[in-house]
């Protein structure tokens, strides 16, 4: 005998949607004991409207069930990431959650749990009934001025010893009358601390403050100059006394070894007429050049050499400042042939400095003014060196 072949199953087709809007009325009509008789009352277009409603409903729920997968989707992907809503989107959110109650929204996929949404409307509703700004007068003291909390700030950043009742006499003296706990609040505000705590931390700005006459500075800076084998880089070590602005071209070399620094050293701290006479710190980077220099000024002078932190330009600002000037207004525009060309016109850069260049750091004025400076009478005359690269303009004596 031979087996018979089975028989394939039939395919499942899922029911037509009129088919379930039938389904469904049928069983209204048995929940609520409605007659069939009913159905007599019927009309086609009865019918084909529920045909319809079924077939929009069922719409409905697919495209809900899309959006809730991208929903879900978008959430997967940013894991625990906070999604940032503007204030606008919270309001649309609000307003429509709100319509569709607390027990709906919980059995959708939402980007922001059915609390928040809620909360959102509650502040909506608030912010509606919320006539604060229509107040004429604020309850409580006045505020403090903007210019007394900037004159209370100022006293105390300038003033590390100064506590609540020194700052309020400081202030009383220049007629504004505060007390000495409102002092207290301002300086709380912007996070600086009572007297006993703020005169412990000494700020580099006010290091270099209390020491300005006392502190110079010292660093490299570098040139092509072209000789006969080619270019050669040449250093410039050039020294500074940050309160003058004064400036002295220490030497200049194309091999700055430990020997050549350590001569630099002696003629630069000498005990008569060297530079560096009477200077109690000398800022110093950590480039190694500075080895013998530094071993040089610390046992055998008063000098006490301040390293400053690696990478930090900005604190030694002044002479950075000046190796920016030199550079920008002389060495950046001739081309040196042989040591002697360089030397003379670091020369000629250094002596326009001091006698003929306004500086904003000394309020616009010049190092070391000659008797023509303010004159008011006589013919305007023009000076130059470098071949009409510097210039200094003066009045003749009459």
């Amino acid at each position: 005998m031979t087996a018979s072949a089975p028989q394939s199953q039939p395919k499942s087709v899922p029911p037509h949607p009129g088919f379930l809007a039938v389904r469904k009325f049928s069983e209204i009509q048995s929940i609520f004991g409605i007659s069939k008789s009913v159905n007599s009352v019927l009309r086609p277009w009865h019918l084909v409207l529920l045909i319809l409603s079924g077939w929009v409903n069922r719409q409905q729920q697919e495209i809900i069930e899309f959006q809730n997968a991208q929903i879900r989707a978008l959430m997967k992907r940013l894991g625990r990431k906070r999604i940032l809503l503007t204030d606008v989107q919270r309001r649309v959110l609000a307003v429509k959650g709100n319509a569709l109650g607390r027990k709906t929204l919980t059995q959708l996929t939402t980007i922001v749990t059915p609390d928040t949404i809620l909360r959102w409307h509650r502040r909506l509703i608030a912010a509606k009934w919320d006539y604060s700004d229509r107040r004429l007068n604020s309850p409580g003291r006045p505020a403090v001025p903007d210019s007394v909390a900037r004159l209370v700030l100022r006293f105390a950043k300038e003033n590390p010893t100064w506590g609540y009742d020194r700052i309020q006499g400081a202030l009383a003296n220049v007629g504004h009358e505060i007390s000495d706990s409102t002092v207290g609040n301002i300086l709380k505000q912007n996070g600086i601390d009572p007297a006993p705590r703020r005169k412990n931390k000494t700020t580099w700005k006010t290091f270099i403050k209390a020491h300005w006459e006392s502190i110079a500075a010292i660093d490299f800076t570098t040139v092509e100059v072209w000789s006969r084998s080619g270019l050669i880089t040449f250093y410039i070590l050039v020294a500074m006394r940050l309160n003058t602005r004064r400036i002295k071209i220490a030497g200049v070399t194309a091999n700055p070894d430990g020997r050549w620094t350590k001569q630099m050293a002696r003629n630069l701290t000498a005990c008569q007429g060297g530079f560096l006479e009477g200077a109690s710190y000398l800022l110093v980077d950590r480039d190694t050049k500075f080895l013998p220099f530094r071993g040089y000024a610390e046992d055998l002078t008063e000098t006490r050499i301040v390293l400053l932190p690696p990478k930090s330009p900005n604190l030694n600002a002044h002479l950075e400042r000046y190796m920016r000037s030199l550079k920008s207004e002389c060495l950046d525009k001739m081309i040196f042939f042989g040591q002697r060309s360089l030397e003379r016109a670091l020369k000629h850069f250094v002596a326009h400095y001091h006698l003929e260049r306004n500086h904003q750091g000394l309020e616009n004025r010049i190092i070391d003014p000659g008797a023509e400076v303010g004159r008011e009478i006589g013919e305007v005359q023009g000076r130059e060196r470098l071949g009409g690269m510097l210039r200094y303009y003066y009045r003749e004596a009459a």
